[in-house]
């Protein structure tokens, strides 16, 4: 049983879920910024994992990779991508600080880390709900590197798993409407039998 046996019903689901942890990740970005923070996520899709650098930007496209395990009562993997761009707009904001582009300093390797953290608790926070299990992430990891260096770190990482990644695509923005969106993508990238239990839990492999 894969990712590509998902029918439409299913995806509709796991967008359903992913929506209400985004939701809970607004409120505590908008928290932790002071600001208003919404988080949508206007697409789903699947894709092997090999083909993740493709879809975000190219292969030699810089990005910053945060990595998180999946800890509990399932296994898996999370992987949040942010392009360059988006970074600085998400720096700017969070913490009023301007993004250098040579390398990240410890005050914006951390806000990094925190926003990953933020984001991965929130979504396996509401998947548990779903699937009646405990999920945590472990501290996060991150990489500030070209999109295919970060998608090989995972997959040497990844040798004894699945091959097929859900992909959450997720968009940020404020309140004032003369603000730029920021870009997101939320990978996870679950173990064969957790991937097993979730597809159960949204209605059976289809």
């Amino acid at each position: 049983m894969t990712f590509t046996h998902l029918t439409e019903t299913q995806l509709d689901a796991l967008k359903e879920i992913s929506n209400i942890g985004m939701g809970h990740a607004a409120t505590a970005l908008s928290q932790m910024i002071g600001d208003t923070v919404h988080l949508r996520v206007p697409r789903i899709t699947v894709s092997e994992i090999g083909a993740v650098p493709d879809l975000l930007g190219g292969p030699e496209k810089v990005v910053v990779g945060i990595t998180l395990q999946v800890l509990g009562d399932a296994r898996g993997n999370i992987l949040l991508v942010f392009p360059r761009e988006s970074v600085t707009l998400l720096l700017s904001r969070l913490v009023r600080k301007e993004f250098r582009e040579s390398e990240l300093d410890e005050l914006s390797t951390s806000t990094l880390k925190e926003v990953g953290n933020i984001l991965s608790s929130a979504y396996l926070s509401a998947l548990g709900s779903l699937l009646h299990m405990t999920l945590i992430p472990s501290i996060p990891l991150l990489a500030f590197d070209m999109a295919g260096a970060v998608v090989d770190n995972i997959l040497i990482e990844l040798s004894e798993a699945g091959e097929l990644a859900l992909i959450v695509e997720t968009d940020f923005w404020g309140d004032r409407p003369d603000q730029e969106p920021i870009k997101g993508h939320f990978l996870l990238l679950p173990d064969p039998h957790t991937l097993d239990v979730i597809l159960e839990a949204v209605g059976g492999e289809g």
